[in-house]
């Protein structure tokens, strides 16, 4: 979405004019078993060029398309000297994922190539993400996103009080889902008092493994439990509608924003939006959102998708300058695994945007 007349958004304007030299690319795949009980595959993506090399990630979550983007090698014809939109518009033009499943796939792969193509341009001129947008990157508070049980196991409260035995700190994203019962939301008001930042319903996921069906009893009891938390993508089912009544200043989404577009398409004007980046899968789509939510006083959170390389710094870099005091989803990546090793940092990461490039260091890793 453009500004008016066709015009670019204003942050993206910012960006759009850098100079960028494409020699080739390289593939690294990574891997690593996650909290929620699955093997996470991504993509690490060097774009060289100019003697600099920018990285980006792909973390589109089938893992045979991981393996099979890992596989063919450096196969798309990237080579030239471009500015990084018209690198973006090349993009759009030679089919980057022809297999992908949907849209949400092409999305998520051209994320990874716009956020290495960044990387590089900035690093060729000598700037930072921080110099070039003209912001000051601040430390940036985060949640940690847990489920509450593994495919085929019931849920318990164990995930987040071993954590918090830990880390008593860490404040928490829950998936709330069908087997909730009071107990066990009685156990979690118990061992993680205040603790419960936000609920996320996913409601709006289709096909996947996490798909929640719309339960009337679970909403009435998470929304009485959690008068505060923001509420993630609940269903808009008829049967739960009228619970949301009272609760619509604290009510978010995530997986059905891909656009400025489907903000506005929305029944009711958001007061608090997931801003994920792979969602957007263009930089100019991603500063468009920023643009119209901080023109309409729409608060943002970030969200990932389990990066396992550069991506989850650069989202790290990405809420420290757009949204740095909001419930941000983007934990280190230590705190990926099935447990919390000790020694992980906790409180607000502090500021670790390198001089040059759209490069922010995670703190439990090299990126």
């Amino acid at each position: 979405m453009g500004g008016p007349d066709g015009a670019l958004p204003a942050t993206y304007g910012l960006l759009a004019d850098l100079p960028l030299e494409v020699s080739g690319y390289t593939l690294e795949g990574l891997a690593m078993g996650v909290s929620s009980g699955w093997e996470r595959l991504t993509t690490v993506i060097r774009l060289a060029g100019g003697g600099c090399v920018g990285l980006g990630e792909d973390v589109w979550t089938d893992s045979d398309d991981q393996r099979r983007f890992v596989a063919a090698g450096p196969v798309l014809d990237l080579a030239g000297v471009w500015t990084l939109d018209s690198f973006s518009r090349h993009l759009e033009t030679i089919g980057i994922f022809p297999d992908a499943p949907s849209r949400l796939g092409s999305d998520f792969r051209r994320w990874g190539f716009e956020a290495a193509a960044l990387d590089l341009a900035l690093k060729q001129s000598g700037r930072s993400l921080a110099d070039a947008l003209g912001r000051v990157p601040a430390p940036v508070r985060w949640v940690l996103s847990l489920r509450l049980a593994v495919p085929g196991a019931p849920s318990t409260v164990a995930p987040v009080a071993e954590r918090l035995a830990v880390y008593p700190g860490l404040e928490f994203k829950l998936d709330a889902v069908e087997d909730w019962d009071d107990a066990l939301i009685a156990e979690l008001l118990r061992v993680a008092p205040g603790r419960v930042a936000s609920l996320d319903f996913k409601a709006h996921y289709h096909g996947t493994s996490v798909d929640t069906q719309p339960d009337p009893g679970l909403y009435r009891r998470c929304l009485a439990a959690w008068p505060e938390a923001v509420i993630e993508d609940p269903s808009t089912d008829p049967e739960i509608l009228p619970l949301l009544e009272g609760h619509w200043d604290r009510v978010s989404w995530d997986a059905p924003i891909h656009r400025v577009d489907d903000i506005l398409a929305l029944a009711r004007p958001p007061r608090i939006i997931n801003i994920k980046p792979v969602r957007f899968g263009s930089l100019r789509a991603l500063c468009a959102a920023y643009d119209y939510c901080e023109t309409h006083g729409i608060a943002m959170y970030g969200g990932g998708f389990f990066e396992l390389g550069p991506g989850r710094g650069q989202i790290q870099y990405l809420a420290s300058l757009f949204h740095p005091d909001a419930p941000n989803d983007v934990s280190p990546r230590g705190f990926h695994g099935a447990v919390a090793p000790r020694g992980l940092p906790e409180g607000p990461l502090p500021v670790a945007a390198a001089p040059t490039g759209f490069t922010w260091t995670d703190p439990t890793g090299p990126d």
